[in-house]
């Protein structure tokens, strides 16, 4: 690197940063005035409290949203800056092309769009249940839906409401597939706690706690059990599942967007899932990603450069409107892969086959 090229560098990193925390300020600002009824009536230190750890979470997930268009922003104000201090006109006298006079600003752009996936594959999913937690509901002691799901056996479960502080489910209904060996199976409990996998405890743990369950047909003492299914007492049940855990049932229905990749993935694989072209084309979306963050810089800067005698409040207003125009695609493309007029893996690639070529010849016309 040159003197210039960590000039170019760090002009770049300081226009992020301020971008960065621009937005996310601008965020929290207006979304903590809108919203201040839904923190109150919990004392001034709980509230406190609950605002910080609301908004130090929230940051997480507004800065995926548009961590793509941070980086975008921070290159455009970087090279309207070096353009408004006439410090590009002396390099290319010196006969270095515009391309490389780019290369620094490039190289940070694709550093900071690493943090995009970073943060979608690592911060989201250990935060998720957070993200999914009311303003006005701290300590999670509202009741939340409960949707039923399948395991790979033909597990069926389902319930009327559940608690996301304790874990537990009113009114838990488990049905039984009728190729087991016990034959079809119903088993209703008026309550069912589930517990977390322990090493220590293997045989019941990893599974539902049912208490004041009935099953049909009945099960006496001696009668043969389905498999996974233990009986502790009269009317108290141990049904262990490893797929369905508490999660698995109070999934919203964008539950798929705080899940990893991998996680998707194992999603994808199992049988009579929920919404599966939407996870699908989330996943096909997370392979994408980095594509679409580097075309979207590259379309900024090529926009920018294209004309370098512009006034450089236009040449930011193009690329603003050009930043809406990509992102209205590549968000169009996914509705339509959601609602099944594309296939998911054409849904997510689309926008690159339409912005690639385009980006391309946009950024080799720059003049050097």
């Amino acid at each position: 690197m040159t003197t210039l090229d960590r000039m170019l560098f760090f002009s770049y990193i300081r226009s992020y940063t301020i971008v960065l925390v621009c937005v996310l300020s601008l965020y929290v600002i207006v979304d903590l005035f809108t919203n201040l009824d839904d923190f109150t009536g919990h004392g001034f230190a709980t509230m406190v409290e609950h605002v910080f750890y609301y908004y130090s979470t929230r940051i997480s997930q507004i800065f995926d949203r548009l961590s793509e268009a941070i980086s975008l922003l921070g290159a455009m104000f970087s090279v309207a800056w070096m353009q408004r201090s006439n410090e590009l006109m002396p390099q290319l006298a010196a006969g270095i092309s515009t391309r490389r006079v780019l290369r620094p600003i490039l190289f940070g752009a694709a550093l900071t769009l690493t943090l995009g996936p970073l943060n979608q594959e690592f911060i989201i999913p250990r935060i998720a249940d957070f993200l999914t937690t009311d303003k006005d509901d701290p300590d999670q002691k509202k009741p939340t839906q409960v949707r039923g799901t399948y395991d790979k056996s033909g597990l069926h479960v389902e319930g009327v409401a559940a608690f996301r502080n304790e874990k537990k489910v009113f009114w838990f209904f488990a049905t039984f597939p009728e190729n087991g060996p016990t034959g079809m199976m119903h088993l209703s409990a008026k309550e069912a706690r589930y517990i977390a996998p322990n090493p220590d405890d293997p045989q019941r743990s990893g599974g539902w706690m049912t208490y004041n369950t009935t099953t049909t047909p009945p099960i006496g003492v001696d009668s043969p059990l389905p498999p996974g299914l233990t009986m502790i007492s009269p009317g108290q049940f141990f049904l262990k599942s490893a797929s369905i855990d508490f999660d698995a049932v109070t999934r919203g229905a964008n539950w798929h967007l705080f899940s990893s990749t991998p996680e998707l993935r194992r999603v994808l694989a199992r049988p009579d899932e929920r919404r599966q072209p939407a996870v699908a084309v989330t996943f096909h979306m997370r392979l994408t990603r980095p594509l679409i963050g580097a075309l979207l810089v590259l379309l900024g800067l090529s926009i920018i450069l294209k004309d370098q005698n512009r006034n450089v409040f236009i040449s930011a207003g193009l690329c603003l409107i050009m930043c809406g125009v990509f992102f209205m695609a590549v968000y169009g493309c996914k509705f339509l892969g959601e609602g099944d007029f594309l296939t998911p893996p054409l849904a997510a690639w689309l926008p690159v086959m339409i912005f690639g070529p385009l980006a391309i010849a946009l950024f080799d016309a720059i003049h050097t």
